[in-house]
């Protein structure tokens, strides 16, 4: 490395949460550590005794700013306190002693939408420039699904939005398909979008604490869903596939995660009488790994009427253990011809049920009959998405 830089690595979850935000920030700034930068990750927390806590983990500088909370909470509330959020921020990093310090390069990772000012002061403190590294394209995917509508809610979430886009001066997007969103945007003088893949670390191997030869699903074939259950991820149409697999006794299904659809599934399952699927609460993301070599080909499902693209991590974790990938998601996805061209799994574009019942058997023959199959998910992961190819390309950015 030629030069080490003072960087800053804002977003709203970090460990012990396990989301995918979470498990990313974590993978990003212990990799500009190993790169010998001296890194900061900020993130708001709203289950601090005091105004802030400061610690270091394995050569990162943990900050955790007292904030209102923006998890288990309805819609409104939320909107609310993450409005609040920046302003909580900015007082207690003033209290923090840090306010002082002059980064060199400062990332923020979106969602939250929320960030844009105290970024904006951040910025202006320290003469720096900013990379925004933005996953949803909110509140526009919040529109095509239909969990809003085109009134005041999202003309004010736009505005928000268009803010942070405001201050940055580069915005890493996941698809190139996305490049398309911020055509006008970067034509204005000293902006830049570009393509920056979604990516994880090497997996811990910790012993998993789930053994599906202890459950409902043992000595089955079993495909895994892990992650976020909400709206925006169009399960009903997995299980009502699965509702038509369920005589077929040497496949099983397992959902592992939390979310707002959650309870809605397992209740659709009930109904239809499934008995090869099992939801399970989420595990500390060290076990994932142990928990994918259980199984034997992972699931990607995304809203059919999505129009942004989306890489999702849980793609990421799957093909990461050598586990090919049976997708429904929207059409046009770059996902969908990441997965073709690369020959890790298979895809659905049209979310209709018999297709993915034709697309399973296709799936478990490849498995049964293709050796390298394995290895081409691994070398795909290895290829597009390993943490070590991401910190150059947000440092070129920042300083270039």
């Amino acid at each position: 490395m030629k030069h080490k830089r003072k960087i800053v690595l804002i977003g709203d979850s970090f460990p012990p949460l396990r989301n995918s935000c979470s498990i990313q920030l974590r993978d990003l700034s212990q990799e500009f550590a190993l790169k010998g930068h001296d890194i900061t990750v900020i993130i708001p927390t709203s289950d601090l005794d005091g105004y802030y806590s400061d610690e270091i983990l394995n050569g990162v500088r943990v900050l955790r700013l007292k904030a209102p909370t923006i998890r288990g909470i309805n819609f409104f509330k939320r909107t609310i306190n993450e409005c609040l959020m920046p302003f909580y921020m900015y007082k207690n990093l003033r209290k923090s002693g840090l306010s002082k310090i002059k980064w060199e390069g400062i990332i923020w990772y979106s969602p939250s939408i929320f960030h844009g000012i105290f970024i904006k002061y951040l910025k202006k403190t320290s003469g720096c420039k900013g990379y925004l590294i933005i996953r949803d394209i909110f509140p526009q995917w919040a529109l095509d699904i239909g969990l809003i509508r085109r009134g005041i809610p999202y003309h004010f979430f736009n505005i928000v939005a268009k803010y942070q886009y405001k201050v940055a001066d580069t915005i890493g997007v996941q698809s190139k398909g996305n490049l398309d969103y911020f055509v006008d945007w970067a034509k204005k003088p000293h902006k830049n979008v570009e393509v920056l893949n979604n990516w994880l670390n090497k997996p811990h191997k910790n012993n998993c604490s789930i053994q599906l030869k202890n459950t409902i699903l043992a000595d089955k074939k079993v495909f895994v869903y892990a992650g976020n259950m909400g709206v925006a991820q169009g399960l009903d149409t997995i299980v009502d596939m699965i509702a038509n697999l369920k005589n077929q006794s040497d496949i099983g299904f397992l959902f592992l995660g939390r979310g707002s659809h959650l309870r809605a599934l397992e209740d659709k399952a009930k109904k239809l009488n499934i008995d090869n699927i099992l939801f399970l609460d989420e595990i500390n993301p060290n076990e994932i790994f142990n928990l994918y070599k259980q199984c034997i080909a992972g699931i990607v499902s995304l809203d059919s009427r999505h129009k942004s693209h989306n890489i999702p991590g849980k793609f990421l974790s799957y093909i990461q253990s050598g586990l090919p990938i049976l997708a429904n998601i929207n059409p046009g996805n770059d996902l969908a011809e990441l997965i073709k061209k690369h020959d890790v799994g298979v895809v659905c574009e049209n979310n209709e049920v018999t297709e993915l019942l034709e697309l399973v058997k296709i799936l478990l023959n490849k498995i049964e009959t293709e050796q390298d199959l394995e290895l081409r998910c691994k070398k795909l992961f290895s290829q597009k998405f390993d943490v070590k190819k991401i910190v150059p390309q947000i440092m070129k950015s920042l300083f270039r």
